[in-house]
């Protein structure tokens, strides 16, 4: 016993350890912005058709200081400046709230356009997507055709052999995990109409 806790004592001291400041560096917070409704509506895109939390992605796109630095240089104030503009609170974690506003203040760029400009660079990322949505659609319009096929030779099969028959039941097997292939794969392509308006 005497030894275990001796192995267990080794294995703490070798590993290192969490500082509070970590560890709620990682703490979920409030922040509320002034964004355009496209910006808004990209990250809800994204996330919903990704299947990404919006925190995640908040804090993947804020959380690099070398990017905000980028921005920063790029931002016209005087154009970012729109009345268009709708207050939006997002939850992100404090270090990345921290890290907006240090290069907010370090790069003298208001807090709200280096947002703004960080969630522009998920538009190659949608681009992408919205091709692969088309091509999904068109797979989903053949693998229809293919079912449809499938039960033409379910219908002679059944004609032919019987549904007792062994290849008859084999089809039957094939055609049940395509038809719910196919619902799944639709299921998919229904939720990623999000990104078809973009």
């Amino acid at each position: 016993m005497k030894d275990e806790n001796h192995k267990n004592q080794l294995r703490d001291d070798m590993l290192p350890q969490p500082s509070s400041r970590d560890l709620r560096g990682r703490q979920s917070v409030r922040a509320t912005f002034k964004l355009t409704a496209k910006a808004i509506e990209t990250m809800s895109a994204v996330s919903i058709h990704l299947g990404i939390k919006q925190k995640s992605l908040f804090d993947h796109l804020v959380d690099d200081i070398k990017a905000l630095e980028v921005i920063a240089r790029e931002v016209q104030t005087t154009k970012f400046d729109e009345p268009s503009r709708v207050q939006k609170t997002f939850v992100l974690s404090r270090r990345t709230l921290n890290s907006l506003e240090l290069a907010s203040v370090n790069f003298q760029t208001p807090r709200d356009a280096l947002v703004e400009y960080s969630i522009q660079r998920l538009m190659p990322v949608i681009t992408k997507e919205k091709e692969k949505h088309q091509k999904r659609k068109a797979l989903l319009s053949r693998i229809n055709g293919f079912l449809e096929s499938g039960e033409q030779i379910m219908k002679e099969a059944r004609e032919w052999l019987g549904e007792e028959d062994p290849v008859f039941d084999e089809l039957a097997r094939a055609m049940t995990v395509l038809l719910n292939a196919r619902d799944d794969i639709a299921a998919f392509i229904d939720k990623g109409k999000i990104i078809e308006r973009f």
